[in-house]
């Protein structure tokens, strides 16, 4: 086994009993911000929280320093549940988010990161190996500046031989939650039904949380079939890109989004008559995305302050249920339609 850095572990349980309170919100706005328990974590986050896939420049260039306002403006309202992989940019958005971090009060916070994707150059890869996982964890906490991590998650499970996550990459993510330096362990996906598999064939409590994506929104609620299994495992749910991945927005889908042409122009049409009626689909997606209590929180992903700021604000607003109706009629037997991850 390598030699990992020991020094993460140092004043570990003083700052991991500090990370457990909530955070002190400063203003007006955080004050109004919903908090749920993930599971039985002892973590309440906050119902929308702060994806940081953007900070690695997943969608489009960023810059850097309106990248770090994002972060800082998501916290400072409120915010309290961070996400990123090292996957994001290829390790780019841990090492943005860890610049974020060196000046945030580590109490007002949970961070979450992933093993098991990866890349460089340009060139994606894979490896769910206790001996990659482990490495992988440290290397995190170099790259972010922190010495201990809230949730550790096993990156899109889909992507692995299941048995191997079971067998190898999971028990080597418990033994570093034994050893303080993560405190929780999970398991994320597209498709609910590899989490279940995976849950099925671990001990108890192996698992705390699960994170699924575009499987609570407006054009699929799927996930909804899962939440009784869920619950019964005393098991958290994060749901994450409440705009199915550009589906629902104005700006639309980029060219590498696996969703069929029909769903496309049925979304499509649903944000054209949300727009009609003055209220945009990204808002209506946000709020959507959040008003089922038994989830979470729900992460979404922006390396801009403004919309942060703008989704924050639609949080605090009454959502319209007859045009959620309406949104849902037009998409029609587009609804869960389903398609690869990628």
């Amino acid at each position: 086994m390598a030699a990992f850095p020991l020094r993460h572990l140092r004043g570990c349980g003083k700052m991991c009993t500090f990370a457990k309170h909530n955070p002190n919100l400063t203003n007006n706005q955080a004050r109004t911000m919903k908090y749920y328990e993930i599971g039985k974590t002892g973590m309440k986050v906050s119902a929308l929280s702060f994806g940081a896939s953007s900070l690695g420049g997943v969608f489009h260039e960023i810059n850097e320093n309106r990248a770090l306002d994002a972060v800082y403006t998501a916290v400072d309202n409120g915010m309290n549940f961070i996400d990123v992989s090292p996957y994001y940019g290829h390790y780019k958005a841990e090492t943005v988010l860890g610049k974020a971090l060196s000046n945030i009060d580590r109490g007002k916070y949970y961070l979450s990161t992933k093993v098991g994707r990866y890349g460089k150059d340009g060139v994606n890869t894979w490896d769910y190996s206790a001996h990659r996982a482990k490495e992988s964890v440290y290397e995190s906490l170099e790259r972010l500046h922190i010495d201990y991590i809230d949730l550790i998650n096993v990156h899109d499970v889909e992507f692995s031989d299941l048995n191997q996550v079971i067998n190898e990459t999971l028990p080597a993510l418990c033994e570093l939650r034994e050893e303080g330096v993560v405190k929780h362990v999970g398991i994320t996906d597209l498709q609910p039904e590899n989490l279940q598999y995976i849950i099925d064939r671990v001990p108890q409590e192996t698992v705390e949380s699960v994170l699924c994506f575009c499987h609570y929104c407006l054009n699929d609620d799927m996930l909804v079939d899962y939440f009784d299994y869920f619950e019964s495992k005393g098991i958290g749910i994060i749901n994450a890109s409440p705009f199915a991945m550009g589906l629902l927005s104005k700006r639309g889908v980029p060219d590498w989004h696996p969703a069929p042409k029909a769903l496309v122009e049925a979304c499509q049409k649903a944000t054209k008559h949300c727009e009609a009626k003055g209220y945009p689909i990204e808002k209506l997606a946000i709020q959507y995305a959040i008003s089922n209590p038994r989830i979470a929180t729900t992460l979404f992903s922006s390396a801009n302050p403004d919309n942060v700021k703008k989704n924050i604000q639609y949080v605090e607003e009454p959502i319209d249920w007859q045009l959620v109706k309406e949104v849902q009629d037009i998409i029609g037997d587009q609804k869960r339609v389903r398609w690869a991850n990628s």
